[in-house]
C-alpha cells in the first residue's frame, strides 16, 4: 500500500492546474503536492493518478512518489482564499499527495531534446492509459536533475466515468497529434515489444492494489472496492497489447 502520512501545514494553493493543487508539509517532514478528493471529479481524478502513477513507475518511467494524506480541514482556517478554504473544508480524510520536485523546470521542447527511444516509451503509456492531457498546450512533463518526468495523470482512462461503456471507450484509437513529445520521432514501435509483455494480470493487480478503499467504496454497480480494482485492470489489461495499432496522428507509429 502506499505510504500514509498526515498534513501538518498548508503552505500555498498551486494555481498552474485546473484542479488547484496544495503545497502541504506532512509529520515525515516530507513536502508534497496535495490532491484533494473535494476537486473537480473528485476520488475518481485521485484513483486516476495512483493506477496510473505506479504502472507507470513499474514500467521504468520516472513518476514523483505517491503517498496518501490524511487531511484536517482545520488546517484551512488561516487560509485567505475562500476556494482553497472550501476545498480543505470539503477534503476531510485521505487525499493523495505526490513528493514535491523542488527546482524542476516545466518541460520545454525547444530547450530539451528527448530521445526516439524514451519518447516512444511515454508517448506509448499515454496510449495505454489514454492520456489526453499531454499535449503540447500542456505537457505536465518536468525536467528535474537532467531527466523528464510525468506529472498530472487525473485525465486519463476517461472509460471510468461511464463503466457500461467502458470497454467500447477502451477500444477507441488514441490521437497523438498533439502530443508533447510527437516532434521527436518517438519509437513507439520498441517501446510496444519492450513493455506490452509486463503489462499482466499480476502487474495489475499489485497496481490497482494500491488504490485506497475510501475511494472505491460505493462505486455504483460494484459490491466491493476489489470489484472496481478488477475493473480497472481489464481496460488496461486488453489495450496493452493492440494500443500501438491504434495510434494515429504520428508517423511510424505502428
Amino acid at each position: 500500500m502506499l505510504k500514509e502520512v498526515n498534513a501538518t501545514r498548508f503552505i500555498t494553493p498551486l494555481r498552474e492546474g485546473g484542479s488547484l493543487p496544495g503545497l502541504v508539509e506532512a509529520d515525515d517532514f516530507g513536502t508534497y503536492v496535495l490532491k484533494f478528493t473535494g476537486a473537480g471529479q473528485g476520488r475518481k481524478t485521485l484513483v486516476a493518478e495512483v493506477v496510473c502513477g505506479e504502472l507507470a513507475r513499474r514500467l521504468g518511467l520516472r513518476v514523483p512518489r505517491l503517498v496518501t494524506i490524511g487531511l484536517d480541514p482545520v488546517l484551512g482556517v488561516g487560509e485567505p482564499d475562500e476556494q482553497v478554504q472550501e476545498l480543505l473544508r470539503s477534503s476531510g480524510g485521505t487525499n493523495l499527495g505526490m513528493d514535491f520536485l523542488s527546482g524542476a523546470l516545466g518541460f520545454d521542447p525547444l530547450a530539451f531534446p528527448v530521445e526516439a527511444e524514451e519518447a516512444g516509451r511515454i508517448l506509448w503509456f499515454d496510449a495505454l492509459v489514454n492520456n489526453v492531457d499531454r499535449s503540447w498546450r500542456n505537457p505536465n512533463l518536468l525536467r528535474w536533475r537532467g531527466e523528464l518526468w510525468l506529472i498530472d495523470h487525473g485525465a486519463t482512462m476517461i472509460w471510468h466515468h461511464n463503466w457500461p461503456g467502458a470497454e467500447a471507450s477502451a477500444a477507441r484509437p488514441y490521437d497523438a497529434s498533439d502530443h508533447a513529445l510527437a516532434p521527436f520521432a518517438p519509437d513507439v514501435a520498441a517501446a510496444a515489444a519492450e513493455l506490452a509483455p509486463q503489462v499482466t494480470e499480476d502487474l495489475l493487480a499489485e497496481v490497482t492494489a494500491e488504490i485506497p478503499d475510501a475511494w472505491l467504496s460505493g462505486e455504483p454497480g460494484f459490491d466491493t472496492p476489489d470489484d472496481v480494482r478488477r475493473a480497472y485492470a481489464r481496460p488496461l489489461l486488453a489495450r496493452a497489447a493492440v494500443v500501438h495499432e491504434r495510434i494515429t496522428g504520428i508517423e511510424g507509429a505502428k
